[in-house]
Parts: structure tokens; sequence; C-alpha cells
């Protein structure tokens, strides 16, 4: 169920919700199209298990990358270097799942809208808990609102995915990563 779902996952981010046909899922699949409807009722269910793993994927991804042992500082240039990576070349283009269904379905869509606030919620909180342990180590100057801080950072994170969905070379390298730690250090 996972390989299929990570397949899923593929199919979504790289054409989106209402792109994505069950027949273009089970191709992306490799499953028939009835395989598909044994294991899930409609698109929307597939799409639901899809961004439930993706988000459970993602977050591992983040928090390893940021349980270095390094300080508060550190620990936040590692993660905002694997959103700046994440969103350039192929796999910038295929997009975030999360921003994807924000901009997609969330308006229309009440209990797929729970689960991206709830993302966003989580990533809010740690990076709120990244830039509190930098401010307890003195990585991170102590005179910031460390809430408001991540928030701005969380809005620059999925910023940088929207971007690099287009394929734009905006996002590129450490410069962006290295402005926004002037902010905090």
């Amino acid at each position: 169920m996972d390989d299929a779902l990570d397949k899923a996952i593929r199919v979504f981010r790289e054409s989106g919700y209402h792109a994505t046909s069950i027949e273009s899922l089970a191709t992306g699949m490799g499953l028939a199209s009835g395989s598909i409807y044994k294991a899930f009722k409609d698109k929307r269910e597939v799409f639901i298990a899809a961004l439930d793993r993706y988000i459970m994927l993602r977050n591992q991804q983040v928090r390893a990358v940021a349980d270095t042992g390094k300080s508060g500082l550190r620990r936040l240039r590692d993660v905002l270097t694997f959103y700046v990576a994440s969103s350039q070349g192929a796999e910038g283009q295929r997009g975030c799942l999360v921003v994807g269904t924000a901009t997609q379905l969330a308006t229309f869509d009440g209990e797929i809208a729970k689960r991206v606030s709830t993302v966003l919620k989580s990533n809010h909180a740690f990076l709120t808990t990244l830039i509190v342990r930098g401010q307890a180590d003195g990585s991170i100057r102590q005179d910031l609102n460390a809430s408001a801080t991540a928030g701005l950072m969380v809005c620059m994170t999925q910023g940088m995915r929207v971007v690099g969905k287009t394929g734009s070379t905006i996002v590129k390298s450490s410069s962006l990563v290295n402005l926004a730690l002037k902010l905090v250090s």
C-alpha cells in the first residue's frame, strides 16, 4: 500500500487534484482502476490517503534534517536549506502536495482544509521550537518573538515551494537562507 500511495503522491504533485483522473492514477500507480476502487471508494479517498502519507514522510524528512545535535541556529539553517533544495529542479517542479492542496481544495473541502491547517500549525510549532532552542543556546537573538518569526519562516518556506513549482530560478542556493538567518542572528 505504501508503494502505491508513494506513486499516487507523485501523480497528484505533478498534475494536481483536478487534473488527475482514476485512469492517470492507475497508470502512475501501476494498478488497474478496479484495484484502486477495491482499496478506495473514490479519487478523493486516494488523495486523502496520499496526502496523509506525504505529510508523514515530509515531517520525518524535515525532523531528520533538524536532528543534528547542533545549535538552534544551525538546525534552522539546515531546515531552510532543505526547503530551498526541495524547491529547485525537478523536485521543485513536482511541487508540494500541501501547497497544491491549499490552493486547489482547501477552499471547497472543510476536511481537507483542516488537514492543511494542521500541517501549517505543526510546521509553525516546529520552527518556533527551533527558534526557542536557539535563543536558549545563544545562537538566535533573545529579543525576537519566536512565534512571529516562525510564522514568517512558514510563509517563506511555503512560498519557496510555490515559486519552485513554476520552475523559476528565484529560489537559489543559500542566499535566501542567509538573508532569513540575518533576521534571527
